[in-house]
């Protein structure tokens, strides 16, 4: 087989891929679409009310159900609601007075810089973790490690979160308290990218840095608490199959030493499932935020959708819904992505 005709068919392949990528991709998205929108109309909460107030007369209250589009028949409210996202437009905020849009861009890199960090504290943690109570299992680490992960699962979010504060913050005065920075830090920084920690460094303002890191520190190792001890048991569950194998037992009696028989012949095999591993559980963190960003006063999106559920502002929650759901969409894809380069077996 000549180098031309490999060369197109790899090159046929890889357009077939992309293209099965992005309709996939699409028809989720539009999947996504259609569940936040139909959950908006069934949830019981008035969209005209919430605008108007509960004081208006009867004529304001069917001029703005007209101006808003809600007395039009569903379908046509659904593919108006459809075009109106992929403009970018997904409302105005009843709570804040701006566009949702532009609410979301300026809350969510607050979300992603605490995600980010507890997802590198998590996978940082809990792969040596678990590598390390399948190497050693039925021993006191292994049980030690276990009864950790298990804290992860059963230990409210809120409670770890206030007992942090009320031990770090206010007792030993290890880290800062509420809030993104100090207060006479606000502002100093020139938002370029959302994440305070890139843009002080971007501006070689350290005072700023140190601040925001001292205040990011303490939620993101909450937040990588709760997927330490998911990575951790998930590897573990891994390297246990994998290091029952025969090929395992044949590398020691060769005598290779144990790190090489852990670390290579037993690792390796698992890296492509711990990635959707970590996918799901760095999703999960920038989903399931919400009770630590209230309880840290942090303004990510989590606060900001339980701010708008409490004001019934469904433009908010329905456009912080979305988001979530393209976070999620986005991270499966790039997981599947990463495990068609890893494992040659799938392309």
């Amino acid at each position: 087989m000549s180098m031309q005709m490999i060369t197109s068919r790899r090159f046929w392949a890889i357009l077939r891929a992309t293209v099965e990528f992005v309709i996939v991709t699409l028809l989720t998205f539009v999947g996504l679409l259609a569940i936040t929108f139909f959950i908006g109309r069934v949830i019981p909460i008035d969209p005209v009310l919430s605008v108007v107030g509960d004081r208006a007369t009867q004529e304001q209250y069917d001029i703005a159900k007209i101006a808003m589009g809600l007395d039009r028949p569903l379908i046509i409210q659904f593919v108006n609601y459809v075009g109106d996202v992929f403009q970018g437009d997904l409302g105005r905020s009843v709570s804040t007075n701006r566009p949702v849009a532009s609410d979301l861009a300026r809350v969510f890199p607050a979300t992603l810089e605490m995600a980010t960090l507890g997802i590198a504290i998590g996978v940082g943690l809990g792969v040596p973790l678990g590598v390390w109570a399948a190497a050693r299992k039925g021993t006191w680490v292994d049980q030690i490690i276990r009864v950790f992960a298990l804290l992860g699962y059963s230990v409210p979010a809120f409670w770890l979160g206030l007992v942090g504060l009320v031990l770090f913050y206010a007792t030993l005065g290890w880290v800062s308290g509420p809030g993104r920075v100090d207060i006479f830090y606000e502002g100093l920084v020139e938002q370029r990218t959302g994440l305070m920690l890139v843009d002080s460094a971007l501006s070689g303002d350290w005072d700023v840095f140190w601040n925001a890191l001292d205040h990011l520190i303490l939620p993101a190792t909450i937040l990588g608490f709760f997927s330490l001890a998911y990575i951790a048991r998930m590897t573990r569950s891994f390297m246990l199959d994998q290091l029952g194998q025969e090929y395992i037992t044949t590398a020691r009696v060769k005598g290779v030493s144990e790190w090489r028989v852990i670390w290579v012949h037993g690792f390796r095999p698992i890296r492509v499932q711990l990635i959707t591993v970590i996918g799901l559980s760095y999703a999960a963190l920038l989903e399931g935020s919400v009770m630590i960003e209230t309880v840290f006063s942090w303004p990510g999106i989590g606060n900001y959708l339980t701010v708008a559920l409490l004001n019934a502002d469904m433009n908010a929650v329905l456009g912080a819904t979305l988001v979530i759901g393209s976070v999620f969409i986005l991270i499966n894809k790039m997981s599947d992505v990463l495990y068609r380069i890893l494992d040659p077996r799938s392309r």
